[in-house]
């Protein structure tokens, strides 16, 4: 005969099981990394965002945080994101962001320029 205390458990693992699967993949979709390859055309400090002209002439603003990591060659530099961006104004830099809620921001920013230094040697 069938019992009803052995069907419940095994219906609520699988619907928590689906509900982990749906919440766990659109957090996924939410925090993509994208990838942006341009020259920084203005640092804003006082509202941690950086705007960046891309190959194609259009600017994109991006936020940063202290959490931002910063490449310089393949070491990641021990400098505030803020400290850095400073002197970088004008630089060829490569920005990976994640993108919520219409908000980008970035989790790493690279100095493409030594990129483009070891492709003319």
């Amino acid at each position: 005969m069938f019992k009803m205390s052995s069907f419940k458990p095994a219906l609520l693992a699988g619907a928590l099981a689906g509900l982990l699967t749906q919440g766990g993949m659109a957090h996924g979709q939410e925090d993509l990394a994208h990838a942006l390859k341009g020259i920084v055309k203005h640092v804003d400090h006082d509202a941690k965002k950086i705007t960046i002209k891309t190959e194609d002439g259009t600017e994109q603003t991006i936020k940063y945080t202290d959490h931002t990591a910063i490449r310089a060659g393949k070491a990641v530099a021990r400098v505030p994101a803020d400290t850095w961006l400073g002197t970088k104004e004008g630089s060829n830099v490569v920005v990976r962001y994640t993108e919520k809620a219409g908000e980008k921001t970035a989790v790493a920013i690279k100095d493409a320029a030594k990129d483009a230094e070891k492709a003319g040697k």
